[in-house]
């Protein structure tokens, strides 16, 4: 296991599947084994559809991926969190975003280095069985190599944009990050610099199981603490290039500071 001194983020406040997405080979799953996970919706051409997944820091902050909020049609009011339903597009509680906080580090050393946002909400979240604060890795925190991580949300099942109505998990295992960066380097095209601030996670020279189009923003999981954020990959499930996580251990600080 990773050696987790964990810091659960209680703050209280005012009380590639590059581009804005990223299950394959998972399981049926319900939102009360996850109830910090929420959907990232964007409103486009009428319609309001699953883009992301976030994860609930406080009754007003969740952590996604920086990538979900920025571009040059990026607008806040057309974007809103959906927590505490198991289902895509459906049930659970709707919350709009007042405000997005993408990490000053983002996409600036590397392609998709510094991955990770705090997004603001208009209004507080109310908590119940289903819905409830994140637990997230220490700041500095060493994340160790092949052991079983998971990840969980609405994404694509089967690499062609084929999402699931119902919230999936999968079991991975967390990869060598040297091994990674030499597996990525091999590409010519960018994103395919893996730095020290990203979890490569996956089933290596095997495939089959990983977060894909839709996860992006979610969770990668040791035990119940949230060690990484999904963020890019070269296709998905692929054996030779394994998904790609924010690691949250680099931000830990930086999320407790801005989620106040």
């Amino acid at each position: 296991m990773v050696r987790l001194v964990v810091l659960a983020l209680a703050l209280m406040a005012a009380s590639s599947c590059y581009a804005s997405q990223r299950i394959i080979g998972g399981r049926p799953a319900y939102i009360e084994q996850y109830p910090s996970l929420v959907q990232v919706e964007e409103y486009t051409d009428g319609v309001w559809w699953q883009k992301c997944a976030g994860n609930i820091l406080n009754i007003l902050y969740v952590l996604s991926a920086a990538h979900c909020f920025e571009g040059p049609y990026y607008d806040p009011l057309f974007h809103r969190i959906r927590s505490g339903s198991t289902y895509r597009h459906s049930g659970g509680n709707i919350n709009y975003v007042e405000k997005e906080f993408n990490h000053p580090s983002y996409d600036v050393a590397a392609p998709l280095d510094g991955d990770i946002t705090v997004v603001r909400l208009s209004r507080p979240i109310i908590y119940s069985n289903a819905v409830g604060r994140a637990t997230i890795n220490y700041h500095g925190a060493r994340i160790l190599d092949n052991i079983p991580v998971v990840y969980a949300g609405w994404g694509d099942t089967i690499g062609e944009y084929a999402p699931p109505e119902q919230l999936l998990d999968v079991q991975v295992y967390t990869i060598n990050n040297d091994l990674c960066r030499e597996r990525y380097l091999t590409l010519d095209t960018p994103p395919n610099i893996i730095t020290r601030n990203m979890i490569c996670a996956g089933v290596l020279d095997v495939g089959g199981r990983d977060a894909c189009h839709g996860d992006s923003g979610g969770p990668l999981y040791d035990g119940n603490v949230i060690i990484g954020i999904i963020s890019w990959g070269e296709g998905c499930a692929n054996a030779t290039f394994p998904g790609v996580n924010a690691n949250v251990a680099s931000y830990t600080n930086w999320i407790a500071e801005t989620a106040v």
